[in-house]
């Protein structure tokens, strides 16, 4: 078995800057550099250069459904994990989505992001940094999972409040009277 990287290509529709629109596929695993090599769906091939793009929309097809309205900000506090943030486009677009919270996963490049509308044709959509005009963090959504604490610091704080406290009220020390 080959553990090269995967040939499979993801559907994206490219929006540009310009209002065009380019449909076709892109490798997941190297379509970042200074320009995005994506495979038409008449088999040609074509470089966008980063500066023309707004977004690269992974979709789940690529016509998607024409009646549905897309909802471009979240209506209540995000249920996944991670940065909410507000991006405005240099068009005046503006655009809420998840950000992870891992800076391992930003890409000098541009941020990929997870939408508000996760019932919408985009799955992911990876915004360019040359699209935006600013960002802001709205907020940050904690993973819901309970940490557990190591051993230690639970020796450490079950120490601190029940070994090293001693009986002020309780029968074995009694309170001195005068």
């Amino acid at each position: 078995m080959k553990n090269g990287p995967s040939s499979t290509r993801k559907r994206v529709v490219i929006r540009k800057l310009d209002k065009g629109l380019i449909k076709g596929f892109v490798d997941p695993n190297g379509y970042l550099a200074s320009e995005i090599e994506v495979l038409d769906r008449e088999g040609r091939l074509v470089h966008i250069p980063m500066s023309e793009i707004k977004g690269v929309f992974f979709v789940r097809d690529f016509e998607g459904n024409p009646d549905r309205a897309e909802r471009k900000v979240f209506r209540s506090r995000p249920r996944l994990a991670g940065l909410w943030v507000r991006m405005t486009f240099k068009d005046s677009e503006v655009l809420e989505a998840l950000l992870p919270n891992n800076l391992l996963e930003v890409d000098p490049l541009g941020y990929l992001v997870t939408p508000p509308d996760v019932y919408s044709n985009n799955l992911r959509i990876f915004i360019p940094r040359t699209a935006l005009t600013e960002m802001e963090v709205l907020g940050v959504i904690s993973d819901g999972v309970v940490r557990r604490m190591s051993q230690r610091a639970a020796q450490a704080r079950a120490t601190a409040t029940g070994e090293q406290q001693f009986g002020l009220f309780t029968a074995t020390n009694p309170p001195e009277k005068k």
